[in-house]
């Protein structure tokens, strides 16, 4: 009688089942990247909070390049990449502007970038003060709207904060104070410095 061959189905009991489970679980066991090397994650230091005294500067720079695709156009076809290549993502319009969808659009980004930066804000204040915001959320929504003032395009941000469990005089002065420190919000309401340039052909 010939011997039954991994992963083959047989008529013992549990014999099909059993084979087929050690044959996924050795397959996972083979492709599944190790863990051991990455650090763990844990939110950054209460320092950040500290106010700075000095000549302006920079604490990170990053850049992201965006090139038009096939439609040579960065909204309708584009792809952003980061200096770092951590971001590599397809661009695409959304139906309301026109465009087929199937691929994020600046305006997600851009309220990603702001309700991330938000609730790091919260967080580290809420640890400051001892206030546990496990649950916490911030939802930003960004409106691509027409400028009645220029007939152009402008921005409308949106920001919803939950709190669940803190009282709701703390949760509202954690959300005042998160509106000073994220440089987001603190961007939409003073400015910020915005330097656009034509590079040369030749500095590539």
């Amino acid at each position: 009688m010939r011997a039954k061959q991994h992963g083959e189905r047989a008529d013992d009991a549990g014999g099909p089942a059993r084979a087929r489970l050690r044959f996924a679980h050795d397959t996972h066991a083979i492709e599944k990247p190790t863990t051991d090397a990455m650090p763990p994650l844990s939110p950054p230091p209460l320092t950040l909070l500290d106010p700075y005294r000095g000549r302006a500067g920079t604490l990170y720079s990053t850049s992201v390049t965006v090139t038009g695709g096939d439609a040579a156009h960065g909204r309708a076809s584009g792809r952003a990449r980061s200096d770092d290549g951590a971001l590599a993502i397809d661009l695409r319009l959304p139906p309301a502007l026109g465009g087929a969808g199937g691929g994020t659009n600046p305006e997600q980004l851009f309220a990603a970038a702001w309700a991330a930066c938000f609730h790091g804000a919260l967080s580290l204040l809420a640890a400051r003060a001892g206030i546990a915001i496990a649950d916490a959320s911030v939802e930003v929504a960004v409106d691509f709207n027409r400028d009645p003032v220029d007939g152009l395009y402008m921005l409308g941000v949106r920001a919803r904060i939950r709190l669940p469990g803190v009282e709701r005089t703390v949760a509202e002065e954690l959300v005042r104070h998160a509106e000073r420190y994220c440089p987001y919000t603190k961007m939409a309401r003073q400015g910020t410095e915005n330097v656009v340039a034509l590079v040369a052909e030749r500095d590539g």
